[in-house]
């Protein structure tokens, strides 16, 4: 049964789906701008209620989806060692779920229609219950259409048994997301046109008199002729941009911006959580060093940074110390500069501060297309195609596997032969990478043919700032887990998934399979299995895995963060540990809504 399922609501549907109560209640909405939101519920028993709203966050009023009325929904304050109740009123005129993402619970409770319930019908009610046996900074979300899209999302706080060990005097939550005036299915319906569409960004002619001083006529001759033989541009970072996007933060458009109030000298956690669907941002505040100590919900080692990238579905928590009485700019830009999200922290309502300059667009060069070469900086440039594009080889060709073996190509390979062992935990995969028969097919249109981690890389647009004398840049590899890792097994098999897509076409998929026709990824109850995922793509995708914890290999075995949801950027790789500890069938896929149809995998434990 599909998990996803995209539903275009029609004007007579809403109206008869729609108690006469619930018409009265869709008036216009704003969430509060400054400190908390709106609505903060507490305690171990909830309601809430799936409805319809009028919002207008560019000057025209559109229909939301929302949680008892808000956008974004009432923030679910909870505590480490309790069990909560949640009963969920579906008052849509179209099936509906939650997903309580990141939150480890039984996998009836996980809220993925067609995979662990059969979803919420209109008109019904559904009760979650379970155990909360972590803390940290979480959020949920529906999981059925383009509901997430239109609103329908909101955040989580799981407060520690022993208290805040890192002693902040305020908390807030931060959340950031997209809202599209546009219809969702209307968005996709033109990517699979024109995939292209949002992007204009393209180069122009100014760009090319400008490379050919650069380059040289050759140079530049080479460099447009790659990219026009695989049919792609070199500026392609984001699907769904600031064309159509208005960014938000806590619910606020950037004018007039959301504000949290401060005490100078006092010590502030800021909870960040991308609850966007389609977007990655790049979070700075200019003036503040701000020192991660969470990842995910997970304590991880403070380490202080002025910049850091969060992708779709992560959480980070930050602290902050603000010295003066200022207020400081919280600066969230897409990752393609198209746009940002924008608050201020200050001592006083009336203050604000400056919005900063977005940094130019990025340019995706041949190191971000899988030719190998440095990691961790903005060089790379390599002469050659980038991508390998998909010559038409068919399954059946002998080169079509790289002098490998493909079991199971439905499901995932394994890398691990007879008489072959992983590599140890913590260094990450020493398999080859090996492109599977049914990446040779409509589906692919490239493949990166000398992929390296990613593990050290702070993500395009990032680098040259990493690279200046002053800035500190997060990449995955600056995390480390504030508790040892449980688990110290070495892993017992290593799944290599290849991260794949049809860009001209708009087709995503693993390993060139769509999620339709893929059989299910088989885990063994309580074994140890390392994922070394491969991305063949010219995006960057947040990977995120259900009910089951993913400890990145950033090279300290002992201390491997714990994630829910991983970036893979563009050309690279990643890997990861995973105990197959907790029984039934899991959701795994890539966090962007638009890719999720094709780019996912069933998971099951047995």
């Amino acid at each position: 049964m599909p998990v996803f399922r995209p539903h275009k609501l029609s004007r007579r549907r809403f109206v008869t789906g729609l108690s006469g109560a619930a018409l009265c209640a869709a008036t216009s909405t704003r969430a509060n701008p400054i400190g908390e939101p709106r609505s903060v519920l507490s305690g171990n028993s909830f309601r809430l209620s799936l409805d319809y709203l009028s919002v207008n966050m560019t000057g025209k009023q559109r229909l939301a989806t929302v949680v008892n009325g808000q956008l974004p929904g009432p923030l679910l304050r909870w505590r480490e060692g309790d069990t909560v109740t949640v009963d969920v009123d579906n008052r849509l005129a179209e099936d509906s779920s939650i997903h309580w993402h990141g939150i480890i619970l039984p996998t009836s409770m996980d809220g993925v229609p067609g995979m662990s319930f059969s979803g919420i019908r209109p008109g019904d009610h559904f009760r979650y219950r379970f155990q909360l046996n972590q803390s940290g900074t979480y959020w949920y979300h529906s999981h059925s259409g383009y509901q997430e899209q239109t609103g329908l999302y909101g955040a989580i706080v799981i407060d520690p048994k022993g208290g805040d060990p890192d002693g902040a005097d305020k908390d807030y939550v931060v959340m950031l997301s997209d809202w599209t005036d546009e219809d969702p299915a209307a968005i996709y319906a033109r990517l699979k046109k024109v995939s292209h569409y949002y992007n204009f960004n393209e180069r122009t002619v100014a760009d090319l008199w400008r490379e050919l001083g650069r380059e040289g006529l050759v140079g530049a001759w080479r460099d447009r002729a790659m990219w026009n033989e695989m049919r792609m541009s070199d500026s392609d970072i984001a699907d769904v941009t600031g064309y159509t996007y208005t960014y938000l933060m806590n619910g606020t458009t950037p004018d007039p911006g959301w504000k949290g109030l401060f005490k100078p000298g006092e010590r502030i956690r800021l909870r960040f959580i991308n609850g966007s669907a389609m977007s990655i941002f790049d979070v700075r505040i200019p003036g503040l060093d701000m020192t991660i100590v969470a990842a995910d919900g997970q304590p991880v080692e403070p380490v202080t940074v002025e910049e850091f990238r969060i992708g779709t579905a992560e959480t980070y928590d930050v602290l902050v110390s603000p010295k003066s009485e200022i207020a400081y700019a919280v600066f969230a830009q897409s990752i393609d500069r198209g746009g940002y999200a924008f608050g201020v922290i200050t001592p006083d309502p009336s203050l604000t501060a400056e919005v900063p300059t977005m940094d130019p667009v990025p340019v995706l060069t041949h190191a971000d297309m899988g030719m190998g070469g440095h990691t961790g900086h903005a060089a790379g440039e390599h002469t050659g195609p980038a991508h390998r594009p998909n010559t038409g080889i068919k399954s059946g060709d002998p080169g079509a596997h790289h002098g490998h073996h493909h079991q199971g190509h439905h499901q995932g390979h394994s890398m691990m032969a007879d008489a072959e062992r992983p590599a140890p935990a913590g260094n990450g995969s020493s398999a080859l990478v090996v492109h599977a028969a049914t990446e040779y097919g409509p589906q692919v249109d490239m493949r990166a043919e000398m992929p390296v981690s990613g593990i050290h890389d702070p993500g395009i647009g990032l680098r040259q700032r990493a690279d200046a004398e002053s800035p500190r840049v997060l990449s995955y590899d600056m995390l480390r887990y504030r508790y040892q890792t449980a688990d110290r097994r070495d892993p017992e098999r290593e799944i290599q998934l290849h991260l794949t897509g049809n860009m001209s076409r708009y087709m995503w998929s693993f390993d060139g399979v769509k999620f339709a026709d893929a059989d299910p990824i088989r885990l063994s109850y309580g074994e140890r299995v390392r994922f070394f995922l491969v991305n063949d793509t010219m995006m960057t995708h947040p990977i995120h895995l259900h009910g089951l914890w993913s400890e990145l290999e950033t090279g300290d075995a002992l201390h491997l963060p714990r994630k829910h949801t991983v970036l893979v950027q563009p050309g690279k790789t990643a890997s990861y540990l995973v105990t197959a500890d907790a029984l039934g069938r899991w959701a795994y896929h890539c966090h962007l809504q638009y890719h999720m149809l094709g780019m996912m995998r069933e998971v099951r434990v047995t």
